[in-house]
């Protein structure tokens, strides 16, 4: 068994997961002098989602003066929404520049963790057999790590390549080939476009219409990036607007829900302008409310749609045959299939099992959905904090920002267990459950209860969106309220 060694007051603290959430409190904790910690990453490099998904077009639909860690910020961002690459290359270049690379174990993955009520300590287990000992932990594996494949009968009797878009096989040459897409998210509006000219047909399976807007991407010149590193203000309110304007779109999926109609008004604007066949219009038309499900940001969707090799199959998909994708109204041939289904969101922090007070498992604690307080402590779970938790994710802003107000919270705990103030502490269960109970009943009149989603679980449960603005969150994070948590007085950092 290893032990991270805590220095007087300092408590030593485990990280799963070396995407942004994982990376950026490694950072915080660096700056702050919390020098004991280690990063664990299942991967054989860090990046998280940017890592794993290199479809082509991969990139992201939040500007990047925003999408980047405030504390990080890039003057030379090759766009203005970056794609996969140069996302990746900021995170592995920021962790380097902050000197935490070195404290990440690659191919490592957590297999479990288990509370020790004698010493006071998390024994993090390993896939390896080794079992580190650290006063605190913190999952950050965020929400979107786990590809959901959905169970069609006869898939696995299908003759070609068959793989999810998060996984994309780049062995595989789609040239001249017949593709069948199943899925319309956020994957497969950014990779069909970049696919549709080189195979003979790709065939896309529509469950649900999106709402797809434009994206006002453009490159940045040079001019740009003298400007942002000459007037740095200019690039921070770039970043300060994106985010009103995230706040904006929130406020339409919440508590001021007229707000969605200009959503609507801009997609079918869109949508009329650039597809022009009616019966293919009529099937690229939701059938619910603006926001219900992800609104999605593509100026070339559409105009890809209309291609004579593309067609849009609507019925519903019954199995998979070796040579294809069958539906109510027939077999659809192919040679390949890749699914852009999405994640397995509302399962956090699976496959792992973790225990804390008396055993308890984790599992069980959330056996009816996950739930934290302020996303990031749960109940009988001392010393353990989530990064991008349960009720974290949102729907029209930037989760890097409300990941670190996550960092500054958790850091002022830390503050107090090395200033001997607190030890081993969890969130009383009356504050928790008090805080779910406002937050889901607020959730229900969100517009996201209006249709099923991935935001919800196969309960109706909405474990994954924050009910409020991301301004609230700011607020309600901002000073930790210590008699929310009880010291179970159990830690041996002194």
């Amino acid at each position: 068994m290893h032990e991270l060694k805590a220095s007087p007051h300092r408590p030593s603290v485990a990280i799963i997961g070396a995407g942004f959430g994982g990376l950026g409190m490694a950072i915080m904790l660096e700056r702050a002098g919390f020098t004991d910690y280690m990063i664990f990453e299942r991967g054989s490099d860090i990046g998280g989602v940017w890592r794993d998904n290199t479809y082509p077009g991969a990139g992201c639909d939040i500007p990047s003066p925003l999408y980047s860690y405030s504390f990080a910020p890039n003057r030379a961002w090759p766009r203005r929404y970056s794609r996969q690459p140069d996302i990746l290359d900021y995170l592995r270049q920021t962790a380097k520049d902050a000197g935490v690379l070195d404290r990440v174990r690659l191919n490592t993955e957590v297999t479990g963790a288990e509370f020790d009520s004698g010493t006071g300590k998390w024994r993090v287990e390993t896939s390896d057999g080794e079992t580190v000992e650290v006063d605190v932990l913190i999952p950050a594996v965020g929400q979107l790590s786990r590809p959901s494949i959905p169970e069609i009968p006869g898939a696995e009797t299908f003759a070609g390549p068959a793989f999810h878009s998060a996984r994309w096989r780049h062995d595989v040459d789609l040239a001249g080939k017949r593709v069948a897409v199943i899925g319309t998210g956020g994957s497969v509006i950014q990779f069909v476009p970049q696919i549709q000219p080189e195979v003979a047909r790709v065939t896309v399976f529509q469950r649900s219409a999106p709402y797809v807007i434009p994206k006002p991407d453009r490159t940045y010149r040079r001019w740009h990036h003298r400007m942002f590193k000459a007037l740095p203000f200019t690039q921070q309110a770039g970043r300060a607007s994106i985010w009103t304007a995230g706040e904006v779109l929130t406020l339409a999926l919440t508590s001021v829900q007229a707000l969605g109609k200009i959503v609507e008004v801009t997609f079918r604007t869109q949508l009329w302008l650039q597809v022009r066949d009616k019966a293919l219009r009529a099937k690229l038309i939701p059938d619910y409310r603006p926001g219900c499900k992800r609104v999605l940001f593509s100026n070339n969707w559409f105009p890809t749609l209309m291609k004579s090799n593309v067609d849009v199959v609507t019925d519903r998909i019954t199995g998979i045959t070796p040579g294809g994708v069958r539906t109510e109204s027939g077999v659809h041939d192919a040679d390949v299939i890749i699914y852009g289904t999405g994640f397995k969101a509302s399962e956090m922090l699976a496959p792992m099992r973790i225990r804390g007070l008396g055993g308890r498992e984790l599992a069980d604690e959330w056996a009816e959905g996950a739930h934290a307080y302020l996303g990031m402590s749960v109940p009988d779970f001392p010393n353990m904090f989530v990064i991008y938790g349960p009720n974290t994710n949102l729907g029209g802003n930037s989760i890097i920002y409300m990941m670190e107000h996550q960092f500054r919270y958790v850091l002022q705990i830390l503050a107090e267990m090395a200033a001997g103030r607190m030890s081993c502490v969890d969130v009383r269960r009356e504050v928790a459950d008090e805080f779910d109970h406002e937050v889901q009943d607020r959730l229900r009149t969100s517009v996201w209860t209006t249709c099923q989603s991935w935001y919800r679980d196969e309960s109706g449960r909405i474990s994954t969106n924050w009910p409020g603005l991301v301004w609230e969150y700011h607020r309600r994070t901002e000073n930790v309220d210590l008699s929310a948590y009880r010291d179970l007085g159990l830690a041996k950092t002194a």
